[in-house]
């Protein structure tokens, strides 16, 4: 937790609350609803009323006419529940009381005394009998699934020392069986350590900025992570840095805007239950792919600020963001649960329904199918896991109003019972049903590891998709001379042969080079091999096969040449990612040259190997993106939301794929292994095209260099690109078409700006040579586009 702030940094207010209630009212009256609960051991303990099963979850409520709070627990397969009571700071467990009605599987009860702060935990009882999949232990206090708010942890929040006795033998407690006996319910009690639930304080959403709702094909993803993307800024508040706060603060928000990105795309910011073993290495799970409670936001990347909470803060950051007209999807993985393996903890599901939450082993029910490789996989053929998922995604859109979800590992969401995948499965038919949900931005990771798991193009209309495999062929197509013209330019426009079907559209493709796991792009061209030695295991984790190339040394060097060649590629990859058809994302740091060091699975370095390096920032490389980027928005040629067009179509053509001699491809050209440089033509929608012809070209800065690159919503008509392209250790001379050409992005140039010429130089009518692995962009002058 940071440091209170400044007095220079004022804390926000709350604008919506009830009765103008600050943004930290849930923290203050947390104590106020312990309170009210008498002590253990008190003459007049609560009473539970019968209360009613919906809905799920703790829920301010009134009965006979006296407010309080309802509980209703899904536990089908469980012969009672337990309600525990404690203390604000959850330590003291102050009262046991059984919820008194089940109907149709859950468990209800109606307290008159409970009020918003209250903070409570869950036992189950019912049969010991894992090899029929029921891991009933009422020795071990439960999380609520439905828990808004979380007070307490699994273990540590954060690194650690590696080796430590007293946290081992609390992580220890919440195993479900023994450790001598596996057959056996292990009966340490756990509750004063468990994390709890605490009832929430409801929140108005009127007055908040509304939604930016970013067109598809204007979208530019910018994946990060909340604490590695501010943790090192040296222009943010120390108390800061790391937080939901520093996301929207000011420093970061011309950063957002200088750079052109529309959308924040978040990893996981759920509450998470790191693992065990990371957590006894000294490590955590840093990326936040451990989720333990679906609704609520994980509380260690709030600043500490007195008077506010996660949440608030959480809530506040994305209300700035939409006010500055960015917006916010955030990454959720519903495929598996903190709860791991057999052997994992007993935190929440398991406890409580573990036969129909999780898909089990049909020949063994103590084991679980492990689609998702974190020890299991979380069964959505299950209506009320459904529910409970689809609870999840409207909380996260109407407490936190965030614009759209990533699905990790989103084949898994899409399986049955019986584990066959479905695009049409329950959890994509109700967010398609859903008024709120389907307006919203849906990304799926179309795979899994289990059986048919690889589903690249395999999602709805509505959805869109990483494209994994336009990242592997760019990799090879720059750094390890593979792939021919027709590898490239498939990925290039936008993947038809997955994604045009349906009435699907080219943004469809989510195009990534780099993202969170795996190599970002300065180390795409610094390393041959992974370098993950501190995650602990032996190196044997992350990718083995990157499509990388180290430039002739592996790892950092001070040689000038070798330094030129890994600056130009960086270049050429980023305009082949920035400038495609499709909808691209950039990873956080990639346009600032920060280096991992290696580690192509930095999920356990909460660290400077993630956090992104500010002072050390490439600002010629950050130029370059910036330029790359105000490109695509301000020409339409760019960023069509409609499939390219060939010659064939006649005027209605979007698109020219030209030989460097200036001949259009042939069938013969598209396979050529050896010979792999082309132009690319591409015509705005709704503007005719030329076929023939040749062209004059000035390599020159155009006489304005802002004014191709200014303003999408400028009024100047929009114009032809012309892309010249040559991944060659060569250089490549090309035929120009049609048309007065003027450059206004050559990667040979450290920021991307064309060279300025000298007065009076005469420019080549009709050819220009491009230097080896390099990438230059030409506009038609808007006077001759305009006359043709």
């Amino acid at each position: 937790m940071s440091a209170p702030l400044p007095d220079s940094l004022p804390t926000r207010r709350h604008e919506s609350a009830p009765d103008g209630e600050r943004l930290g009212a849930a923290a203050d009256r947390a104590a106020l609803a312990a309170d009210r609960i008498p002590p253990a051991g008190a003459k007049c303990a609560p009473a539970l009323r019968p209360g009613q099963p919906w809905p799920l979850g703790a829920s301010l409520a009134e009965d006979a006419g006296e407010g309080g709070v309802n509980f209703a627990v899904w536990a089908p397969d469980a012969e009672a529940i337990e309600l525990c009571l404690f203390d604000a700071p959850g330590c003291e467990e102050r009262h046991r009381l059984r919820l008194p009605a089940c109907s149709e599987g859950v468990w209800h009860g109606f307290l008159p005394a409970g009020a918003t702060g209250l903070v409570y935990g869950l036992r189950a009882h019912g049969p010991w009998a894992p090899q029929r999949g029921h891991w009933f232990n009422p020795a071990k206090l439960l999380l609520d699934p439905w828990a808004q708010e979380v007070v307490g942890s699994y273990g540590n929040q954060g690194p650690g020392a590696a080796d430590d006795a007293a946290l081992a033998a609390r992580l220890a407690a919440f195993r479900a069986a023994r450790d001598d006996d596996p057959c056996l319910p292990d009966l340490r009690d756990n509750a004063a350590f468990a994390p709890k639930a605490r009832v929430p304080v409801p929140m108005a959403t009127a007055g908040r900025p509304s939604r930016p709702r970013i067109p598809r094909d204007r979208t530019v993803l910018y994946e990060a992570h909340v604490r590695a993307l501010t943790m090192r800024h040296p222009d943010l508040p120390p108390a800061l840095r790391g937080s939901y706060a520093a996301l929207a603060h000011p420093v970061m928000l011309e950063h957002y805007r200088a750079l052109g990105i529309t959308t924040l795309s978040l990893l996981p910011l759920h509450f998470r239950a790191d693992e065990a073993a990371l957590q006894r290495r000294g490590l955590a799970n840093h990326w936040g792919y451990a989720p333990a409670a679906w609704l609520a936001p994980e509380p260690r990347y709030w600043s500490g600020r007195p008077g506010t909470t996660p949440a608030d803060e959480l809530a506040e950051a994305i209300d700035a963001l939409h006010a500055a007209g960015f917006e916010v999807v955030l990454d959720v993985v519903f495929n598996h649960t903190a709860e791991l393996d057999a052997d994992g903890p007993l935190l929440s599901l398991r406890g409580l329904a573990n036969a129909r939450a999780y898909h089990l082993d049909p020949q063994d029910p103590a084991r679980y199918r492990d689609w998702s490789g974190c020890g299991n996989a979380v069964n959505l053929g299950e209506p009320r896991l459904v529910e409970l998922v689809m609870g999840a995604l409207r909380h996260w859109a109407t407490r936190y109003r965030v614009d759209g979800f990533r699905l990790d590992l989103a084949v898994t969401t899409g399986r049955d019972r019986r584990g066959h995948f479905d695009a049409g499965a329950a959890l994509f038919a109700a967010i398609a049903a859903d008024p709120l949900l389907a307006r919203l931005k849906w990304i799926a990771e179309p795979w899994d590891l289990g059986p048919d798991g690889y589903r690249l193009g395999g999602f709805a209309p509505g959805w869109m998709e990483w494209n994994d495999r336009f990242r592997d062929t760019m990799r090879a197509w720059w750094l390890c001379a593979a792939g021919d013209r027709g590898a490239f330019a498939h990925r290039f426009a936008g993947s038809a042969a997955e994604f045009d079907h349906d009435r699907r559209a080219p943004t469809a493709s989510i195009n990534f080079l780099c993202a969170h796991d795996g190599f970002g792009l300065r180390d795409l061209v610094s390393h041959d091999h992974r370098h993950n030695a501190a995650n602990g295991e032996h190196n044997r984790d992350g990718h083995a096969h990157n499509h990388s190339w180290n430039c002739g040394v592996e790892g950092p060097s001070d040689d000038p040449a070798v330094l030129a060649l890994r600056a130009r590629l960086q270049r050429a990859l980023l305009a082949s990612l920035l400038l495609a058809q499709g909808t691209p994302m950039l990873l956080a740091g990639d346009e600032l040259g920060h280096s991992q060091g290696g580690n192509n699975n930095a999920y356990c370095q909460d660290n400077e190997t993630t956090w992104l390096d500010w002072a050390g920032a490439d600002r010629a490389l950050l130029a370059c993106a910036q330029r790359l980027l105000a490109l695509r928005a301000a020409h339409p040629a760019l960023r069509q939301a409609a499939w390219l067009r060939g010659p064939e179509h006649g005027e209605a053509a979007s698109v020219r794929w030209l030989h460097p001699d200036g001949a259009e491809l042939h069938a013969a050209d598209w396979n050529e292994a050896r010979e792999r440089a082309l132009a690319i033509v591409l015509h705005p929608p709704g503007h005719a095209s030329r076929t023939s012809g040749h062209g004059v070209v000035s390599c020159a800065a155009t006489s304005s260099p802002d004014a191709a690159t200014s303003s999408p919503d400028a009024a100047a008509p929009a114009r032809s690109v012309l892309l010249l392209i040559n991944p060659a250790a060569e250089a490549c001379r090309f035929r120009l078409p049609a048309g007065e050409w003027s450059a206004v992005f050559d990667s040979v140039r450290a920021d991307g700006r064309p060279a300025p010429q000298p007065p009076g130089h005469a420019t080549n009518p009709v050819e220009h040579t491009l230097p080896a692995r390099a990438v230059l962009v030409l506009l038609e002058s808007a006077q001759h586009h305009q006359e043709s």
